[in-house]
């Protein structure tokens, strides 16, 4: 079966879809459907939607600056985070860059992993008219290397859940990676299972940051709560 996404509905950013807030950065729990910034759907983008609660709250009518830190995949939910400043945004990215940032992400697979943790390092090559990313287990022409670890922490009712912690942030990368260990994510036909989401979604979420605040220099951790669509509140208990 293809894909069986419901029609996008484009809902605006409010107060509480707001998980962390500073001078310089702002944190959003985004929903699955939403699309970090604008392609070619012509479907309004979940940066300019920040743009415009960001204008509102502050009187802004000439608009408000925001740079777009890292991204998330439509499908999934999650934690997403901008940057208010363009100093913020430049020593953010400085911390991605050098890996100074902890992700945390849960996904829910419906095959037990073998082993129940490890580690998975792969060659990542993605094919943008497709928009699909292909692991190779050697370096090919234009690869990326691609690393992150994984444990399973919870089964219910024959679905497993796995925390994910990815080292690098290429494109697709906990889809294809954990499709390639023959444990593709519930929904995600993209990359091997069997079924699309109704819902606009696949099972993987990006729950937990933390970093040193590039600015003022202090210990920051943001956790993006569960989606409540009578699926994830199922693992909630399994959950840090």
């Amino acid at each position: 079966m293809g894909k069986v996404y419901i029609k996008y509905v484009n809902q605006e950013i409010t107060d509480k879809d707001i998980i962390y807030e500073d001078n310089h950065l702002i944190a959003i729990n985004k929903r699955a459907g939403d699309i970090v910034q604008v392609d070619d759907t012509g479907d309004e983008s979940l940066d300019e939607k920040v743009k415009k609660y960001l204008a509102k709250k502050y009187n802004k009518p000439n608009g408000a600056f925001l740079g777009v830190v890292h991204r998330l995949d439509r499908p999934v939910s999650g934690l997403i985070l901008f940057a208010k400043t363009s100093k913020g945004l430049d020593r953010m990215n400085n911390l991605f860059k050098r890996r100074e940032i902890q992700k945390t992400y849960y996904a829910v697979v419906r095959k037990r992993p073998e082993p129940t943790e490890g580690k998975l390092v792969h060659w990542l090559l993605k094919n943008p008219q497709k928009n699909v990313t292909k692991a190779y287990d050697q370096e090919v022409p234009g690869s990326q290397r691609s690393e992150l670890s994984y444990k399973l922490v919870g089964e219910l009712d024959g679905y497993y859940l796995l925390e994910v912690n990815p080292i690098t942030g290429r494109p697709h990368q906990i889809r294809v990676q954990l499709s390639t260990l023959g444990c593709p994510i519930v929904g995600d036909n993209k990359y091997g299972y069997p079924r699309g989401s109704l819902k606009n979604s696949i099972s993987l979420h990006a729950r937990r940051l933390k970093f040193i605040h590039p600015i003022k220099l202090e210990p920051v951790e943001i956790v993006a709560e569960l989606p409540k669509d009578g699926f994830w509140e199922k693992f909630a208990g399994m959950i840090e």
